[in-house]
């Protein structure tokens, strides 16, 4: 971390971006127990693949981790654990995984325990985890991965073990009330190891035997009566006895969790507190959704892998979506990933040219740890003004271009601003990769092209015309001029709202609804004098000229029709 500068830290004091907002309970929470470090940690159940979502909360807690270190300018020190709770047994079998048959076999075995079914690791758990870590590594995050197979084999976790077994009727006070009636017949917060079959058993406890470090329990099946030690690795507690064991034994200060575990940091609050520890800071952030308003499941496999995102965007915008609102319920599907992708260049764009406090309050300032690399710009040929190419805008020169060879797209650019390439500008040319891999994929097939009214023909037969007389151009700003002059001619704002820079009438919006509709088969679009620019005058007279003859109808229906044959 680099040196807090004076004004970053007077800023800090009431910034009121939501991980500064959380970093300030850290500091009050200090000055109460007098700690002289901070542990945060985030907890992972490797029974399914690791998912967005565990990517969340490692990279949020990382924030309210970067905005507590400019708080206490870095001179307490933190770390930061991820935790896999890989001891659980193997309850049922995800659907989105390969040899289920193996996997069923080994139902109620510990995780890692369990083989791995992609053939890759000694068992599942590891799998899961290697799968973990190598995301959170490719992030560049700076963490302390635990596992709980190693830590209880380890006896890391025996003296608090020990001390839940003696405290073991409160703790079981105060889960009873929370369970089913049923349920709380047999319920135990330890969960003893089969010593023949290996199974994490969920069975009654007739003994407890606090002097001894064990509990007496049988097998339901066999009637064979077990005293198995609490330590070592023979048993383990469930879930939520667990958590609150993990904050006892490690002095965990700052964990979050999503607002389905409200009832459930509640509980494990309180266990803490019977064990004679205070439990973790943290907040309760909003769980996502699907495309059709569905909570995302681990096993079900309904939401956005890893890979997928970063199939389609950016690790940064990866990032900021997990940064914006985490107090709101979020839709997560491939559609959100362009637009997360351009907002983030944008408020890359701006941080040079803020203050501390709107530096503080930059979504870049936080996905970056406080040290955000410089935008990358483009310098146009026409113009001369340095900007960044957004990635919707490639998105549409790649879709009007119906290519999937980057160096075509690089070849549009750099008539556009001379001297770029991919090797000056890296981060633009994973950009041109991930329009090719959207498009093809994603956009092509959702294209609805339709033909142009009667008054549409008209506006753009004479934008046609109008930019014969600027073949060649690159001057975004000349360019949007003779768009917004035949708009106004055919499209002109009645609502009196809108005026152009020099004072006239404004166009109508739905001027450029129709050059995205006819034009690109879409609802939404760039900049189209940006656009003409970049993609060049020429390329554009001819998409419009094909546009009015049908062509990018028919050829979208031919698209369709050998997509759904094939």
């Amino acid at each position: 971390m680099s040196p807090i500068d004076s004004a970053t830290a007077e800023a800090a004091r009431s910034a009121g971006a939501w991980p500064f907002e959380e970093a300030r309970k850290l500091l009050a929470r200090l000055e109460k127990t007098g700690k002289g470090q901070v542990l945060f940690e985030t907890g992972y159940g490797p029974s399914g693949l690791p998912h967005i979502g565990t990517f969340g909360e490692v990279a949020r807690t990382s924030m309210v981790r970067q905005a507590f270190r400019v708080l206490t300018g870095d001179r307490v020190p933190t770390r930061l654990i991820a935790f896999s709770d890989d001891m659980d047994g193997l309850r049922k079998v995800p659907d989105n995984v390969p040899n289920q048959e193996l996997l069923r076999a080994h139902l109620n075995q510990p995780l890692t325990a369990v083989p791995d079914p992609f053939g890759t690791h000694a068992s599942f758990g590891e799998h899961n985890n290697a799968r973990l870590r190598a995301f959170l590594d490719s992030f560049g995050f700076d963490y302390e991965f635990m596992s709980a197979t190693a830590s209880y084999r380890s006896g890391l976790f025996d003296p608090t073990l020990r001390l839940v077994l003696e405290r073991y009727d409160a703790v079981q006070a105060i889960m009873l009330p929370s369970l089913r009636e049923e349920r709380s017949a047999s319920y135990s917060a330890f969960l003893p190891l089969h010593p023949k079959t290996g199974h994490v058993m969920q069975v009654p406890i007739e003994e407890v035997r606090p002097d001894a470090g064990t509990i007496v329990w049988r097998d339901p099946d066999t009637g064979e009566r077990f005293e198995t030690p609490v330590t070592g690795g023979h048993a383990k507690l469930q879930w939520k006895p667990d958590w609150a064991m993990r904050w006892v034994a490690l002095g965990v200060d700052y964990e979050m969790a999503g607002k389905d575990l409200i009832d459930s940091v509640k509980l494990s609050s309180q266990i803490a507190r019977a064990l004679g520890a205070e439990p973790p800071e943290g907040f309760n952030y909003e769980l996502f959704l699907d495309e059709e308003g569905r909570k995302i499941s681990k096993s079900k496999g309904n939401g956005l892998t890893i890979d997928q995102w970063l199939r389609y965007g950016t690790p940064e915008s990866l990032s900021l979506f997990m940064f914006n609102r985490p107090r709101e319920a979020k839709k997560l599907h491939l559609g959100v990933i362009p637009r997360a992708v351009d907002e983030y260049l944008g408020f890359l764009e701006r941080y040079p040219a803020q203050d501390a406090k709107n530096r503080l309050g930059n979504p870049a300032w936080h996905i970056h740890a406080g040290e955000p690399p410089a935008p990358e710009v483009v310098a146009s040929a026409g113009d001369g003004k340095a900007t960044t190419v957004s990635f919707g805008m490639l998105l549409n020169l790649v879709a009007v271009a119906n290519t999937e060879d980057p160096a075509v797209l690089w070849a549009f650019i750099r008539r556009y601003a001379p001297g770029v390439s991919p090797e000056t500008h890296p981060v633009l040319n994973r950009l041109v990769r991930h329009a090719i891999s959207s498009y093809r994929d994603l956009l092509r097939p959702a294209k609805t092209y339709r033909a142009p009214t009667e008054a549409e023909r008209a506006a753009l037969s004479e934008l046609e015309a109008a930019l014969a007389a600027h073949d060649g151009s690159t001057d975004a700003e000349l360019l949007q001029g003779i768009v917004y002059e035949v708009g106004r001619t055919h499209f002109p704002d009645t609502t009196g709202k809108s005026k152009s820079p020099d004072g006239r009438p404004g166009v109508s919006q739905s001027w450029f609804g129709s050059i995205y509709n006819v034009l690109f088969g879409e609802s939404r679009g760039p900049r189209f004098g940006s656009f003409v620019a970049l993609y060049g005058v020429a390329e554009t007279r001819e998409l419009i000229r094909r546009a009015l003859a049908g062509d990018l109808v028919r050829e979208q229906s031919a698209f369709l029709a050998a997509r759904e044959a094939a």
